[in-house]
């Protein structure tokens, strides 16, 4: 079975969510969301020590009132399932673990930089980058859609942004690959659950490449300080944040580490997993190859498909219920967006990959809370014109080897998509 077909039944004493193994399958984690949904869509789920379990919210408008209710479900205890003393706390979080004015100052620096009226201004661009893109990558005929256009792609849009030159790409991949995979043996310098973990422990991901971005970054900000540079890095190192308190070394460190993962992760695996899609769906490539006019809504619906963030983490500030379920102050609360992503009770038929698919309330970014992903709009727009200059292109394509798949069940990623490609 694949994300496009009906979950095949699961019994609940089956559902592990914290078993990763499990998540380098295309179906089971599927399964397993499909089943919580409907028997216990708030499961309390296990883990071993030294976590102590979490509350999984599968449902749709359960992770709604998660993520817009920051006053009862912070982020200020992180947002991954690792648990953190406030030792390390202090050292590692990002504006991703902060809630209330804070945020909203260190979120506000870039804020304008990923707006409609900056973006718009880079539309040319992107579709000059994905021209050269797709024109060195299709002629190979057969080749790993990953390497040669998801992660090439948004990489070069991150390379402009941050005004770092193109042959420093491959290593900005490599940093998000070690510090995202970071439960992946073929990514990690040190796995998660591996005990020598603990020397990285105040390291973002406890990732040994966290320092190695850190050192970047910071030689960045040293070139721009006190320039008149309009990129990310002169942005975040020349401005004051509204509070009027500025930014630290360390938040410089944390917030540059988080634009290098965040800026490439989320739409290479989104990209990825709608070319799977389209091999799996071909009726739905001729569709959008006879009426390209649908392929701006249908990113929508390539969103709402890939899924490419599993899961946030919140933690109740106090007790409260939630879908029937009584929570305790202090307990994680996990949101599968995923899940949410595939909810029959606001998606007609989830299991159909359908490009017409409207209304398509995803959860994918989150959902207008404070939270909601700053890059959404960066990421929507490099999706629709890398399937709009795309699509044409293609007579047919069609996969060529096994797809696989990141080991983590917080990225949903995909490693390797070896396709053969006939063009138009």
């Amino acid at each position: 079975m694949t994300a496009s077909a009906q979950a095949e039944p699961l019994s609940l004493d089956a559902v592990d969510l914290t078993d990763l193994d499990r998540f380098t399958d295309g179906s089971e984690p599927w399964r397993m969301f499909h089943t919580l949904r409907h028997e216990d869509p708030v499961h309390w789920q296990p883990e071993e020590a030294p976590n102590s379990g979490f509350w999984a919210v599968t449902r749709h408008a359960d992770i709604v009132a998660v993520d817009r209710d920051p006053e009862t479900f912070t982020s200020t205890r992180f947002v991954n399932l690792e648990e953190v003393d406030d030792d390390q706390i202090a050292k590692r979080a990002s504006i991703l673990e902060l809630d209330g004015g804070r945020h909203r100052a260190l979120r506000s620096l870039l804020q304008r930089q990923f707006g409609h009226s900056v973006i718009s201004r880079y539309t040319d661009f992107l579709r000059g980058l994905t021209a050269r893109t797709l024109d060195a990558a299709l002629p190979l005929k057969d080749f790993d859609f990953v390497t040669h256009v998801a992660a090439d792609f948004p990489i070069n849009v991150l390379a402009r942004l941050l005004d770092v030159p193109p042959e420093d790409n491959r290593q900005l991949i490599d940093w998000g690959n070690r510090l995202i995979g970071n439960t992946d043996p073929d990514y990690a310098d040190v796995l998660l659950s591996d005990p020598d973990s603990e020397r990285y422990r105040d390291l973002p991901f406890r990732s040994p490449a966290a320092t190695e971005v850190f050192a970047y970054g910071r030689e960045l900000a040293r070139e721009r300080h006190g320039k008149d540079g309009d990129d990310l890095v002169s942005r975040l190192v020349n401005q004051t944040p509204r509070d009027g308190v500025p930014l630290s070394a360390q938040d410089f460190d944390n917030y540059f580490l988080l634009l290098v993962v965040a800026g490439n992760e989320t739409t290479r695996h989104a990209i990825s997993h709608t070319m799977l899609a389209l091999t799996e769906h071909p009726g739905q490539l001729d569709l959008l190859r006879r009426e390209p006019a649908l392929i701006p809504g249908a990113v929508e619906e390539f969103l709402r498909w890939a899924s490419p963030v599993y899961h946030f983490r919140r933690t109740a500030t106090r007790d409260t219920e939630l879908g029937g379920t009584r929570i305790k102050e202090g307990d994680k609360v996990v949101m599968w967006y995923a899940s949410g992503n595939r909810d029959e009770d606001v998606f007609p038929d989830p299991y159909a990959f359908d490009v017409r698919r409207t209304p398509n309330d995803h959860v994918t970014f989150g959902k207008t809370s404070p939270h909601l992903c700053l890059g959404n709009l960066l990421a929507r727009t490099e999706i629709r014109i890398m399937f709009e200059e795309l699509i044409p292109r293609l007579a047919d394509v069609r996969l060529s080897g096994p797809v696989r798949r990141v080991r983590s069940n917080f990225v949903n990623g995909v490693k390797e998509l070896p396709v053969t490609v006939t063009l138009t």
